[in-house]
């Protein structure tokens, strides 16, 4: 797997990017073979479709990709990553297409690359990209390579990637960028005060653990925080089966913040970076967590359990209170956290919350430049009494369903101590493949919190 691009050659295939309107001002100065050609093919410049026009030896002279019109094009992203699937291995060079795509449609190509082979070989795209003019290459390939971290770990199953295995993968990381790790894990947990992470993880053959990576000596200060559920059978509030079946990827959080991690740390970015995964999985036995318990959180508020298959938000509170306590300038949560903002906004947008002006305004034009949907949820204080059962001081599954991604990201504040903090409810998988997006794990959020972070930080 490849997601790097191609060095530049004479020998390379142009590939001419023609949308529906352009194809007959193209066609004018074309000879007349090519133009017999392209209309016995009946190529017409949709979106997607490709053509191949082999010269008088009988290569392939150069190739056409459709690029649609502007109202087919605005119902998907990453264009070319489609026609990259059909076109034959070789090398290409990109003609026509509009400078202010070049750098997300070279992404799309660089990540139809990718495949998940650790079980069974796929098949991505062969044709490889020689990188448009004008764009940062670098950067995208680092990009690129945080997006196949993310994914390789979503995709990877529980049976492979435990706490201790998502522990080894924070490791790998931070030797390659020179970081500093460190890990709590079993009863240490309850040592060092992190009693939610411990309960909720306890009950698992492999030991719940705090992992906590740092990088970065100047700089304003970021804490990114990731939900590592490695495998969530609901506890004792056991799941249907229908339900638990993708559950492996219930550490999307994590896998997020990881590959986020990566591309602020492979890019230099000026700041310093603290990474805070609580590593756990849910699972059902005799010292399993109860419905009913009241638990009491690092910060010292107290929690009735009303659902245990609300367990993310438990170990999120204890890695956000200690966040919390170091006063970084900026703190981020991401996890596959709730099935409600799957039903508000689908699988494909990442919802997000936060009372940052600066950090919203940011998110705005971040997203819709590097293709990467995001929707700012509203953190509506008036809800606050939703969470607060009366026998506790807060509730972690407020009974009735009503705004549960609203309700869980205000649990999720109550650890922050009014810091600066912004909370994404993601979903972490692709249901059906799109172009540069196969079946399965998926990042979101990540390229636009990237892209966005400068403004957010200040730097």
């Amino acid at each position: 797997m490849t997601l790097t691009f191609a060095p530049d050659t004479a020998s390379a295939i142009p590939l001419h990017v023609i949308a529906e309107d352009a194809l007959e001002t193209w066609l004018a100065d074309q000879p007349e073979r090519i133009k017999a050609w392209v209309g016995a093919a009946g190529f017409t410049g949709a979106l997607g479709r490709t053509l191949l026009i082999p010269g008088e030896a009988g290569t392939i002279e150069m190739a056409l990709a459709g690029y649609g019109s502007a109202c087919t094009r605005a119902r998907g992203r990453f264009h070319l990553a489609g026609c990259a699937a059909t076109l034959p291995e070789g090398t290409y060079r990109l003609e026509g297409l509009p400078s202010d795509q070049a750098e997300t449609e070279a992404l799309g190509w660089l990540l139809s690359h990718y495949a998940f082979e650790r079980y069974h070989s796929q098949s991505p795209a062969k044709a490889r990209l020689i990188a448009p003019e004008g764009i940062d290459a670098t950067r995208l390939e680092i990009i690129a390579a945080g997006e196949a971290l993310t994914r390789d770990l979503i995709n990877t199953p529980a049976s492979d990637l435990g706490p201790d295995a998502l522990e080894a993968a924070c490791t790998a990381i931070a030797t390659q960028h020179g970081a500093s790790i460190e890990t709590i894990c079993g009863r240490d947990l309850l040592d060092h005060n992190f009693p939610l992470i411990h309960t909720v993880g306890r009950a698992a053959e492999t030991e719940p653990r705090l992992i906590d990576m740092r990088w970065g000596k100047s700089g304003p200060k970021l804490t990114l925080v990731g939900k590592g559920v490695c495998f969530d059978t609901g506890g004792l509030n056991l799941k249907p089966g229908s339900n638990m079946g993708l559950m492996k990827k219930d550490m999307g959080g994590a896998a997020t913040v990881l590959g986020l991690a990566h591309m602020i740390m492979a890019l230099g970015m000026p700041v310093q970076l603290h990474v805070l995964i609580p590593a756990v999985e849910n699972a059902v036995a005799g010292n399993a967590f109860r419905p009913g318990d009241i638990l009491t959180a690092r910060n010292g508020l107290t929690v009735e359990i009303n659902n245990t298959d609300a367990e993310g938000r438990l170990v999120l509170a204890d890695a956000l209170a200690f966040a919390a306590e170091e006063c970084p300038d900026f703190i981020i949560s991401m996890a596959t956290l709730t099935g409600a903002a799957r039903v508000a906004v689908g699988p494909d947008i990442s919802p997000y919350y936060t009372d940052s002006a600066a950090m919203a305004a940011a998110l705005e034009g971040a997203a819709e430049k590097v293709a990467d949907p995001v929707w700012r949820m509203p953190f509506h204080t008036p809800y606050e009494a939703m969470i607060e059962p009366g026998i506790a001081d807060l509730d972690n599954a407020p009974s009735g369903g009503f705004a549960g991604s609203i309700t869980a990201a205000l649990f999720l504040r109550r650890f922050t101590d009014g810091l600066p903090y912004g909370h994404f409810d993601i979903y972490g998988w692709t249901p059906t493949a799109a172009p540069a997006r196969p079946k399965g794990g998926v990042g979101m959020g990540a390229r636009a919190l990237l892209e966005a972070l400068p403004k957010v930080l200040s730097l």
